[in-house]
């Protein structure tokens, strides 16, 4: 669907920062593919590309946290979406702290939420996350403009999709 034109085309959807943390390993990435599936009982559903370090962190983690970023934070997001952490250490670029499960909490975001995992769908490229929030950021004051698809879309990515 992504570039193939007519539907795709028209979607600018809000971009993520997806981490996690398994053993003495620590992840994250840019996402496009996330959104609330749930309200009763709460959800939420993160898909991230198998091809991507996160992922193979993922498959070990019993927690995802998921971020929003404000629209000037388009270095954290060229930092997550355009480099590996195959190559480097990301969080030693970003402030963070440790959060449920472990999972690093990037403590300059709009606003977060951390997820149990309850289940993976294997969707192709993509496997799903399906996630049960178990702490969030307090609400802020105001609803920042927030990074999306088209904010980033010229960036090379770390990992192919």
């Amino acid at each position: 669907m992504a570039g193939a034109g007519g539907f795709a085309d028209v979607l600018d959807y809000p971009m993520y920062v997806v981490t996690t943390a398994a053993g003495d390993e620590r992840a994250g990435c840019l996402v496009g593919f996330a959104s609330q599936c749930s309200m009763d009982p709460p959800r939420f559903m993160v898909w991230l590309s198998k091809a991507n370090h996160t992922y193979r962190v993922a498959r070990h983690a019993s927690h995802l946290a998921v971020h929003t970023l404000r629209r000037d934070q388009r270095g954290t997001a060229e930092l997550f979406g355009g480099r590996t952490g195959d190559d480097i250490d990301k969080f030693g670029r970003v402030e963070w702290s440790p959060g449920v499960g472990a999972v690093p909490v990037l403590t300059d975001c709009c606003a977060w939420l951390v997820g149990r995992i309850l289940e993976r769908v294997d969707a192709g490229d993509h496997v799903g996350h399906l996630l049960a929030p178990v702490a969030e950021s307090p609400p802020g004051p105001v609803r920042p403009p927030l990074v999306r698809f088209s904010d980033v879309m010229d960036l090379s990515p770390g990992h192919p999709a």
